[in-house]
Parts: structure tokens; C-alpha cells; sequence
């Protein structure tokens, strides 16, 4: 009897995973008055800057946006793999992804995010060489082959680990 209201509640403490899912949502609305600033700075400097400057802002954009992209996959797949499924019959436009995201796949679209942020940090460094001393270069690089070598080791260490799940339950190549 005691273990059924301790796993009861176990249970039930997964409601405390909610607050957090709600403070992205409003990191996602801090994030959207950067890119709206950061829409303003662009619109400014379009007309007289030069096209790398252009090209710039267009990246520093997409990078909040992948950004963006990057909060509401966390918000959705982790709500809903952690706290309580969403009744998607209720969204008429509700996006075919959501829902079918597991914890491993989670994973894999946040390392792939943070790789493509990455990538575009690398390419505003290259496009902005003549201010980015050799240093924050070479560190900027390194980073991002780090990256890119913990997406490839996850996801190889993922399908490893699906094969010998398929290996044990029998359905085995």
C-alpha cells in the first residue's frame, strides 16, 4: 500500500517539470523582442550597409529563429514526453512532428539545432573577418566541430543502441 502512493506520487511530481516548460515560453517572447530589435537594426542598415552587413543580419535572423524553432521543440517534446500528452484533435493545424518526438529524438533535433546555431555563429565570424582576432576564430571552430563530433557520436550511439534493442526483442538483421 505504501508503495502505491509513493509511486502515485513519483508520479504526480512530474507536474513540477510544468513551470519550467512555461518559463521557456516566456524566454521564447524575450527572445522574440531580440528579434525584433535585431529586425529594426537590419531594416536600418539594409539601405546604406554594405552586403556583407546585409547578409549579416540575415544570419543573425535566421539564428534567432532556429533559435526560436529550437524552445518550441523542447517546450512540446518535453512536455510531452515527460509531463502529459497534448490532445492534438483539439488544433486543427496542429503540426504533424509534434508528438511524435521521443526522448532520443529530442536529442537528436537539439544537438542538430545547436549545430546549425553553431554553423551560423562560425559563419558571421567568417563574414566579419577582418574584426574576429585569429583566437575567438580558431575557438569558434573548435567549438563547432565539437558539436558536430557529439552529433555524429549521439547519433551513432543511438542507433547502436536501437540495433541491440532489436537484437534482444528478436528482430535482430
Amino acid at each position: 500500500m505504501i508503495e502505491r502512493y509513493l509511486e502515485k506520487f513519483l508520479f504526480a511530481s512530474r507536474w513540477l517539470l510544468a513551470p519550467f516548460y512555461v518559463a521557456l515560453v516566456v524566454s521564447l517572447a524575450g527572445l522574440l523582442i531580440k528579434a525584433m530589435q535585431e529586425l529594426f537594426h537590419f531594416m536600418t542598415t539594409a539601405v546604406v550597409g554594405s552586403e556583407s552587413d546585409v547578409i549579416l543580419g540575415v544570419l543573425s535572423l535566421i539564428d534567432l529563429s532556429l533559435t526560436g524553432s529550437l524552445i518550441v521543440i523542447v517546450i512540446f517534446s518535453g512536455y510531452e514526453n515527460f509531463v502529459s500528452k497534448i490532445d492534438e484533435s483539439a488544433h486543427r493545424d496542429w503540426p504533424e512532428w509534434m508528438g511524435k518526438i521521443d526522448f532520443t529524438g529530442l536529442k537528436l533535433k537539439l544537438l542538430s539545432s545547436i549545430v546549425a546555431i553553431s554553423a551560423i555563429q562560425l559563419l558571421k565570424s567568417f563574414m566579419n573577418v577582418r574584426n574576429v582576432s585569429d583566437r575567438d576564430l580558431m575557438w569558434l571552430v573548435i567549438i563547432h566541430v565539437v558539436f558536430v563530433s557529439s552529433g555524429i557520436l549521439l547519433a551513432l550511439t543511438d542507433k547502436i543502441s536501437g540495433e541491440s534493442h532489436a537484437n534482444k526483442d528478436g528482430g535482430g538483421h
